[in-house]
């Protein structure tokens, strides 16, 4: 079934219905087979996406160019010293500005509140690239990835371990309880998500017949899942508090005993990038670092390159949808 999503924004996957999000998931299937069979409809024929980006990046960036370019758009690289966001000129202008020029615009950065002003005033569609709240492009990338492996997301045994409070945990708590998962964040209580959070994905589960578990019990936690995820320990901006968070987070870190913990056909994910190696800068610096040992990352229950190249057509996906032509 397909569903009009033109002109719609994407900030929150609390703004989705059920349905919606498995039509994304869905039309990212196929264009991703349309792809891989070189087959490009250019959907955004005409199009220009404007990127805006306050924090720097890999796969979102890539993936929203490689994704206009496919289907036909011109892609706008903003950086933060590239335009007078917030500075010399309100978010309420700038938008409206960009949104008269533009016909899609995606913003990476610190504040969700920036990209809420974005949506209300450019008049065309915004996608939230990642904010300190929330990641909504990640999620459909990881339930793709998912989907792919497991056949459904529905019923999904799905663990989260590590910073249970950061904007992958949050993500990922609103998103299972959409589609139906029973999903666990696996945390030191220190760094449990928000109450009001969780409580309101536990609404949303209602509706789905997800369930949605906060534990620091990282046996029980684990236990029998069919997915482990994490996430660095430190997000950015929070690199001074790096040696508190390793000395808290040791025990959760993803190892093969964790692995071994859960079904045999367990994967494991991660938005990437990752410490798993000494290749680092910042393992070099801080050798505690690693949230997943480089055995797990490179075992055959390691699906992270399929995810992270799932980033593209989901992104697509939501861009076809909500401002292309055909859909």
């Amino acid at each position: 079934m397909a569903f009009n999503l033109r002109g719609r924004s994407l900030l929150t996957l609390k703004d989705y219905t059920k349905e919606e999000i498995n039509f994304l998931i869905d039309l990212s299937e196929t264009l991703k087979k349309n792809k891989n069979a070189g087959i490009f409809p250019k959907n955004l024929e005409n199009k220009n996406i404007a990127l805006i980006f306050e924090k720097p990046s890999t796969r979102t960036r890539a993936a929203f160019t490689v994704a206009c370019t496919d289907e036909g758009a011109h892609p706008e690289y903003l950086g933060k010293n590239d335009i007078q966001l917030g500075g010399k000129e309100t978010i309420k202008d700038t938008a409206r500005v960009l949104g008269r020029m533009f016909d899609g615009i995606e913003f990476r950065g610190f504040k969700h509140e920036t990209v809420e002003k974005l949506a209300k005033w450019a008049g065309v569609p915004v996608w939230n690239g990642l904010t300190d709240q929330y990641h909504p492009t990640q999620i459909l990338a990881d339930f793709l990835t998912v989907k792919e492996n497991f056949g459904k997301l529905k019923d999904i045994k799905f663990a989260y371990v590590g910073d249970g409070r950061n904007n992958m945990a949050n993500s990922l708590m609103l998103g299972a309880s959409k589609v139906g998962m029973d999903f666990k964040i696996v945390a030191p209580k220190k760094l449990h998500p928000d109450k009001n959070l969780v409580e309101e994905a536990k609404e949303f589960a209602k509706e789905t017949g997800a369930t949605i578990t906060i534990t620091d019990d990282v046996d029980n936690g684990t236990k029998g899942v069919q997915v482990i995820y994490t996430d660095v320990w430190a997000s950015m901006g929070e690199e001074d508090v790096i040696p508190q968070r390793i000395e808290l987070l040791e025990d959760y870190r993803v190892n093969m005993e964790m692995i071994n913990n859960a079904d045999d056909e367990v994967i494991f994910l991660h938005c990437l990038p990752s410490y798993h190696d000494d290749d680092t800068d910042m393992a070099s610096k801080y050798p505690g670092i690693k949230e997943v040992t480089d055995e797990v990352f490179e075992s055959k229950h390691s699906k992270v390159f399929d995810q992270a190249e799932n980033r593209l057509h989901t992104i697509k996906a939501v861009m076809v949808a909500t401002a292309g032509k055909q859909f």
